[in-house]
This record gives structure tokens, sequence and C-alpha cells, in this order.
């Protein structure tokens, strides 16, 4: 996928990570990290916090899309299928919860959840110029300027939530 030059300045971007297969993760949250980085995106406003595993995804993503603090979500998760129904069941379960999120908070949601058949998949697309980070933060930087342009540069009332700026004192 081919980005063009963003100026990400005033994105503010979330990240959700699951414990499970943490090397994996921690290297495709350095892909984001890198590529927010290159978009001008500044450190401040990065927020990144961490839940069980990626069934937990989705609630968590939920509640930082409704809180107005961020302008797009990248949850990310590893899921890598076994001998059971597991793999099918929480892929399914998260991949649509999770686009029901952004649907219904207006807050983009990018799909951050590796699904893989086995451990060297998941390698493959964590590491190196494959790191599937590197364009998760860029989608991300993309789809939150297209966020405020649609809704505004300001922050304004918003499916329901206030900012600061419009609270009464």
């Amino acid at each position: 996928v081919e980005f063009p030059e963003m100026d990400g300045s005033t994105v503010r971007i979330g990240i959700i990570k699951a414990r499970w297969h943490e090397s994996d993760i921690d290297s495709l949250v350095a892909g984001v990290k890198e590529s927010l980085k290159e978009c001008g995106v500044p450190e401040d406003n990065i927020q990144l916090q961490e839940v069980p595993g990626s069934f937990e995804l989705p609630l968590a993503t939920r509640y930082l899309a409704l809180s107005g603090a961020v302008d797009a979500i990248i949850p990310i998760g590893v899921l890598i299928k076994g001998e059971t129904t597991h793999y099918e069941v929480i892929s399914e379960t998260v991949t649509s919860s999770l686009m029901s999120i952004g649907m219904q908070t207006g807050i983009p949601v990018i799909f951050g959840l590796l699904t893989c058949l086995t451990d060297e998949q998941v390698k493959a697309r964590s590491t190196g110029a494959n790191n599937h980070g590197l364009q998760w933060g860029k989608a991300a930087v993309e789809m939150a300027l297209l966020r405020q342009s649609a809704v505004g540069g300001k922050k304004k009332f918003f499916m329901g939530f206030r900012s600061e700026e419009h609270t009464s004192e």
C-alpha cells in the first residue's frame, strides 16, 4: 500500500496492545511508532495502553473511542490457528467488533490483528520491511486526517461527547 506524504502534527493516536505474543506485538508497536514519527505525530499525541489478550481489544477500543481523547485507534493483537475452533471464534468476533466500534463512534479503528496459521507467518508480518505496523500507523494518520476534515479541525461536540472547550463552567 502506498501512502501520500502526510502532516500528522495535529493527530492523536491510540494504540492498544494485547499481551499475548508479546515480542511480536512489541515489534508491531515499534513499526507503528516509526511510521507515526515519519508522519510528524508528536510523541505526546500517542497514547499506549495494553489489555490481556486479543479478545479484550474491542472493549478497550470502545472505551478509548468514547473518551474523545484520540482521532484514530490501532488495536494490536496476534492470533495463531491451533487445533480447536478458538482461533475462528476469537478472530471473527474481534474483527466484527472492531469494525462495529469504528462505525458506531466515528473514530477510525485500524485493523491491527494478525490472524496467522503459524508462528513463521507472524514473524514474516511483524519484522523488517514487511512489519505491518508500518502500514497501520500510516493508515491511522490518513484516517485521522480524513476524520478531522469531516468534523472540522477543532474539537467539537461529537457523538454525544463534548470537548473541554464546549463544557460549561
